[in-house]
């Protein structure tokens, strides 16, 4: 059998389960986005913080302007979670009253399912987040990013969406009932939040809060996020007291890919096995 022969089924394969994903997720951003209102609910109280609570902070407190932008990129580490965090929701929904025990039964890979909605949980989290910076910048609030920084705070924002979605999941094969979803959503996508350096520097904690930050990937999802788009360094050196900004941007990347990639495989892991019972 000749190489060329041997490499035929790979793009096949490939194929066959593009199809059955584009489909899920498809049908999954149907049900997600019905209408612009579902998509652009969930911006309104992260563009209340970015267009008047970081304003009214900044006069209150007599900071500095840039104040203003390092409280707008803060806000991204409050609508990643609670976007995707609503996402698991409608997985729930789906399982209870929709078509998700049918889909169970098609030929396909269980695990296909969760990417399909991750894919659209990313979508919509993109969009929201473009949103949120393009009206952050018509305020006039100014940011300094360069090409290099755009690349560091794209790439930590998607891995945290990944890494947020794939704990949606978790939590949404775990929970059987919508009441008691949303009653831990609080402590998984707020309570991080106050304590990640949203508002204020990490350093400004009581010591063991500090500690425990720099163990939170939304610490260092803020932290890269500034530095990609301020060129502000301080977060990351506040987390690993280096002198290289470069060497600290890459180990807090690394924390952050290490938390998408392990729960997205867990969460397929998770809805696969709960998906039998």
């Amino acid at each position: 059998m000749s190489t060329a022969e041997i490499a035929i089924p790979v793009p096949r394969a490939r194929r066959r389960a593009f199809g059955p994903l584009a489909t899920l997720a498809r049908r999954r951003f149907q049900l997600t986005a019905r209408t612009p209102r579902e998509l652009f609910v969930p911006l309104l109280t992260p563009i209340m913080f970015a267009l008047v609570i970081a304003p009214a902070l900044k006069t209150a407190l007599h900071t500095s302007a840039s104040y203003e932008s390092f409280v707008a990129i803060g806000t991204i580490g409050l609508l990643i979670p609670l976007n995707t965090m609503f996402s698991g929701l409608s997985v729930i929904v789906d399982r209870v009253s929709g078509a998700q025990p049918e889909l169970l039964t098609a030929p396909i890979p269980r695990g296909l399912l969760v990417v399909g909605n991750l894919l659209v949980a990313m979508a919509t989290t993109a969009l929201q987040v473009g949103v949120l910076i393009g009206v952050a910048l018509a305020r006039g609030i100014h940011f300094h990013a360069t090409g290099t920084g755009i690349v560091w705070f794209v790439a930590t924002a998607a891995l945290f969406t990944v890494g947020m979605y794939g704990l949606a999941e978790i939590l949404a094969s775990r929970v059987p009932r919508q009441e008691e979803y949303i009653a831990r959503l609080p402590a998984i996508a707020i309570l991080p939040w106050f304590l990640a350096g949203a508002l204020f520097p990490i350093t400004a904690l009581p010591g063991f809060l500090a500690w425990v930050a720099k163990f939170l990937p939304l610490t260092h999802g803020l932290a890269l996020m500034r530095y990609g788009l301020r060129g502000d360094s301080t977060g990351l050196h506040a987390i690993w007291g280096l002198s290289d900004p470069t060497a600290m941007a890459a180990l807090s990347l690394a924390v952050v890919g290490g938390f998408g990639l392990l729960l997205t495989a867990a969460s397929i892991r998770v809805f696969s096995r709960s998906a039998v019972r």
